[in-house]
């Protein structure tokens, strides 16, 4: 893998130099960012993917929806429809993409909407009677078109964006410097027990500005697994056979928190789109077992397998610490808005 980036590294300097440049356009008002006059809360990261974005999101989410009309906004990847799309009942993961698909049916009370284009996506959204008080920008980091008023950066335990490279010889969508448009940074997918001496030694890796604040998240998972109809407690699923379908970035914590020898583990790329081929393998692999699949492939996945073996395990965001405090800093952002 060195000798590989080596080789790719003259192509990550010309990355570097077209991202610099498209953001220092950005920085001198060459190139034009929107600003609207309601708070918008942009979430993203650095990298290609694996951060947590949808967890985070869904925080958010719990965070402000008994206070504000809130809503979401995503480019919504992979979809098979076009321009703007706001969810509703006839709403499914091919018309909104899994990750919004997923928000709506968690929570139908807000507004989601799909927009490649946010500028058109916000204003439509504004449109709407009794339009949005919060808007909150799904994996919008690097989407400069939009100005939002508060960024939340997220980057994952083991690897993170101050120890990465540029694509294509790392996964950074740009570099390091972009953090400092962040507000806060969000150090996801740690272990649930991490010593405050690790913690110094990320934060010192990655040179926050002084008014930047770290906070350190783990995925917390659900204690049973769901199918719609009825539920199995996780402790349980872990005893039996079964097959454990993944399409995410890095699900190995996906199979490691269920998973025992006699699993069958079946992995495919991340948002993707399960063919004909693809369910015949699944159900080959499966016969008498059940077929545990994440949360995000199971709204890909539901209506194409038997309902009654299918399962899905919900996470969560928890903060190690001071959540207390990010929610406050949320808040205010909104609260003192003009």
């Amino acid at each position: 893998m060195k000798f590989i980036r080596k080789i790719l590294l003259p192509f990550s300097l010309l990355y570097w130099l077209l991202m610099a440049m498209r953001n220092l356009f950005y920085n001198k008002g060459i190139f034009k960012s929107t600003e609207f006059t309601l708070p918008i809360i942009a979430i993203g990261n650095l990298s290609t993917g694996g951060t947590g974005k949808s967890p985070q999101t869904e925080y958010l989410i719990r965070l402000l929806k008994d206070k504000f009309r809130i809503a979401t906004l995503s480019r919504g990847y992979k979809r098979k429809s076009t321009g703007y799309v706001l969810a509703d009942a006839n709403a499914n993961a091919s018309l909104l993409g899994d990750e919004p698909y997923q928000f709506y049916s968690k929570f139908p009370d807000i507004n989601v909407a799909v927009d490649a284009d946010r500028t058109n996506g916000i204003t439509e959204l504004l449109s709407l009677e009794p339009k949005p008080e919060v808007i909150i920008l799904d994996d919008a980091y690097q989407h400069r078109k939009v100005k939002a008023g508060f960024y939340v950066l997220l980057t994952a335990y083991g690897d993170i964006y101050s120890d990465d490279y540029l694509l294509p010889a790392g996964n950074l969508r740009e570099g390091r410097s972009g953090a400092k448009r962040a507000d806060v940074i969000i150090v996801t997918k740690c272990p649930s027990h991490l010593s405050g001496a690790k913690k110094q030694g990320i934060i010192k890796k990655l040179r926050p500005l002084p008014n930047q604040k770290v906070y350190f998240t783990a995925i917390a998972y659900d204690t049973v697994v769901y199918n719609g109809v009825s539920h199995l407690n996780t402790i349980e699923v872990k005893a039996m056979k079964k097959v454990l379908v993944a399409g995410i970035a890095k699900p190995q914590p996906f199979f490691n928190h269920l998973k025992n020898e006699n699993d069958i583990c079946l992995i495919y790329p991340d948002h993707h789109d399960f063919s004909d081929k693809d369910i015949k393998d699944i159900l080959a692999a499966a016969k008498d077992k059940i077929i545990v699949t994440t949360e995000k492939d199971y709204v890909r996945l539901k209506g194409k397998l038997p309902s009654d073996k299918l399962f899905y395990l919900p996470i969560k965001t928890s903060f190690l610490d001071r959540g207390d405090e990010f929610d406050k800093a949320v808040l205010d952002f909104i609260a003192d808005y003009k």
